[in-house]
């Protein structure tokens, strides 16, 4: 209940610096529904000095339906503490432990099957330690470990993690993790289906294709990342092709994200969205975008253009280890080596050659004006295409950037490589690019 005075208090200003009051709306009903604490599902108390979770008994009566728990930013540290109040609360599925600095060790755990998503972010746990958990949180379904210096994956027996045997989801981001090899420890969790590796350190990626085929399933031979559907690797240091094609041998793999990656910034020598979309053949969402079909075949379209024009190598061999999916994209699509006909000569020959792209000006200080289509030779370098704008759209005395457009990015490409042609950069027919002015 607000007194006259508080209430005369709740205001904001307006965008001319005038008091507009505030009402809150819903108080009745708010307040109606933290009386029943017995309805509660939900609660957070987080930062609230909580040092330990309290008798069990009145816990259990108080809030007997709580099924979601954040202690974020508490004084706990006895696991002890954590089984009582599990067992005090047989709904709660959901408990955020985010900021408690959690001892590494405990004597007796009772079996939690309640408790499905468990986060330790910043617990200063170590991987010892998770796998004692696996014990008494032996159902749960999502385990968050951000913040926790992690860089090493220690196993009692053998090679790989066993047990958690439902776990579907493994967030180890923002860790010290240097090595795949850790990684592909977790080859065999029966049900992992996503694993977030973001800002990591990691370098390389190879699929565990030389693993024993049984992996801990027993005689059941299974491949290693079964059911992995998502894998997010964003701002580690991969830098090479390799790392990127081997994401193809995941049989389940759907959803990647490697932004912020060496090899997926252009800016650093590394390959732009339609040539991650064209090496990675079965992913449908690529850095937080959905692939569509039209973008899949026009990026792969473009991307044997790009290695045709390259043509750094005649040997198939050497062609298959550097583009993997060429000739295989090459098949699917129809295209053919280009061959010289004697038919064609003078004007007809280099007209058929020719690409149509769109050119679109949009500097501040250019003036408005038209889009225009251009048919050019396709080893027009992005300097010749800075000159010829120039002349197109008459912009005289100012300093011009390029974009190419693509499905999928939400920001245009810019074409910094001013050597570079249009085939060398995949642009072909149908092409959209972005004229702009340098700032």
């Amino acid at each position: 209940d607000f007194t006259k005075e508080e209430q005369d208090e709740m205001y904001v200003f307006s965008t001319s610096q005038k008091r507009v009051s505030v009402e809150l709306v819903g108080t009745n009903k708010v307040r109606d529904k933290l009386k029943n604490f017995d309805e509660l599902s939900c609660a957070s108390v987080s930062f609230m000095g909580v040092s330990s979770a309290g008798s069990p008994e009145e816990l259990q009566g108080l809030v007997p339906n709580l099924r979601q728990l954040d202690l974020t930013g508490n004084l706990i540290s006895q696991w002890q503490d954590i089984f009582s109040l599990c067992q005090a609360l047989p709904s709660l599925e959901v408990l955020d432990l985010t900021n408690n600095t959690m001892e590494n060790d405990f004597v007796e755990s009772p079996l939690l099957k309640n408790i499905r998503v468990l986060v330790l972010n910043n617990c200063g746990v170590t991987w010892e330690l998770i796998e004692k958990l696996k014990v008494p949180f032996a159902c749960l379904t999502d385990l968050h470990l951000i913040w926790n210096k992690l860089n090493i994956i220690t196993t009692p027996a053998g090679n790989f993690v066993q047990g958690f045997d439902t776990l579907r989801l493994l967030n180890l981001e923002d860790n010290h993790i240097v090595s795949w090899d850790e990684m592909v420890k977790l080859s065999y969790l029966r049900s992992l289906e996503q694993l977030h590796l973001n800002k990591n350190k990691i370098k390389h990626v190879r699929y565990p294709s030389n693993l024993p085929s049984s992996g801990s399933l027993g005689d059941v031979a299974v491949p290693a990342f079964e059911k992995l559907q998502v894998l997010l690797l964003g701002s580690n240091e991969i830098e090479d092709f390799p790392s990127v094609d081997s994401l193809n041998l995941f049989p389940s793999l759907m959803d990647v994200r490697i932004s912020d990656n060496p090899i997926a910034d252009p800016a650093k020598g590394g390959a732009p969205r339609f040539v991650l979309v064209a090496r990675l053949g079965n992913v449908k969402i690529l850095n937080g975008s959905e692939v569509s079909a039209r973008e899949r075949r026009e990026a792969e379209i473009r991307y044997i253009r790009l290695v045709m024009g390259k043509a750094e190598s005649s040997d198939p061999e050497l062609l298959k280890q550097l583009h993997p999916r060429f000739a295989e994209l090459k098949a699917f699509h129809g295209i053919e080596d280009e061959k010289p006909t004697s038919r064609m000569s003078g004007p007809q020959k280099m007209a058929s050659g020719l690409i149509s792209i769109t050119l679109k000006c949009v500097g501040p200080s250019m003036g408005e004006k038209q889009p225009l289509t251009k048919k050019l030779p396709p080893a027009t370098t992005v300097g010749k295409l800075k000159s010829l704008c120039e002349s197109f759209f008459k912009l005289k005395d100012i300093k011009l950037r390029l974009f190419l457009e693509e499905e999928g990015c939400p920001l245009p490409q810019l074409l910094e490589e001013e050597t570079a042609s249009l085939v060398e950069l995949g642009i072909g027919t149908g092409a959209t690019i972005i004229v702009d002015e340098e700032s």
